[in-house]
């Protein structure tokens, strides 16, 4: 097997792993340029064994995906980018305010970030962002709630319990993860339940910032959250593309970009 034919097979293997693959994040990984990830790509669409999406290529039948990976499989990517994206967003978090966190592992890191100074009010429907967060709130220091609902395999409390929680709340950010963004079909999740409690949290927050990891640009979940122009922050890791960094700052009021290191 020739050098080429091994990245081509990893590139293959990553795509079903993980449903999707970036031409940059593959370039990176393989120590080789953009072009020669495009032309492996190509290569591989026209064997059927991929299909070509924005900014890379997934499985085929499309990059719609309904699986939902458990929280402890999600913790393990992009750990460094999350961890950067969640040192930018808390620079959002004023004393005395009330936040929401949706569930997800970047808004996790950003709970890790949080219970360091906790002094705000936290309203999350994740189990894991609580327990982050109830040491800190039983210091005297903040205040954490969490909301009831239905266990998903990613731990976020869904249905109408947590919807009917979030009904009469006021929040001044919120935090918001997702499964994937896309410039055509928004953000998205792979759970209906989820992405009805999260609108729910977006329609009690007078502020809506995404946190989202490069990879996640042009991946679509089964359902949308929320389109592209809806959030008015969306904060990001420098390796997103450029060409998807333009398509989001034509949509969103402020694009930030966390630097790694």
């Amino acid at each position: 097997m020739t050098r080429a034919d091994a990245r081509r097979t990893a590139i293959v293997a990553r795509a079903r792993a993980r449903g999707s693959v970036r031409v940059t994040e593959l370039a990176g990984m393989f120590d080789v340029s953009e072009m020669t990830v495009r032309r492996d790509i190509d290569l591989l669409v026209a064997d059927g064994v991929l299909d070509r999406v924005y900014g890379g290529a997934s499985i085929p039948g499309g990059p719609t995906r309904a699986d939902e990976p458990g929280f402890e499989t999600k913790l393990q990517r992009e750990e460094q980018e999350k961890i950067a994206i969640a040192r930018e967003a808390l620079a959002m978090v004023r004393p005395g305010s009330a936040i929401g966190l949706s569930a997800g592992t970047t808004t996790w890191h950003l709970a890790s970030a949080l219970a360091e100074r906790l002094d705000c009010t936290v309203i999350t429907n994740s189990v894991r962002i609580a327990s982050v967060l109830f040491p800190a709130a039983t210091g005297g220091h903040g205040h954490v709630l969490l909301t009831g609902g239905e266990r998903t395999p990613s731990d976020a409390l869904v249905g109408p319990i947590a919807t009917g929680s979030l009904g009469r709340l006021h929040l001044d950010v919120l935090f918001l993860g997702v499964h994937g963004m896309d410039p055509d079909f928004g953000f998205t999740t792979p759970n209906l339940l989820e992405a009805e409690t999260n609108r729910a949290f977006i329609r009690a927050a007078r502020r809506v910032a995404v946190l989202a990891d490069h990879t996640k640009w042009g991946t679509v979940g089964m359902t949308t959250i929320a389109d592209l122009g809806e959030p008015e922050v969306v904060i990001t890791d420098d390796g997103m593309p450029a060409e998807a960094r333009r398509e989001l700052a034509e949509h969103v009021r402020e694009l930030r970009i966390a630097p790694l290191g």
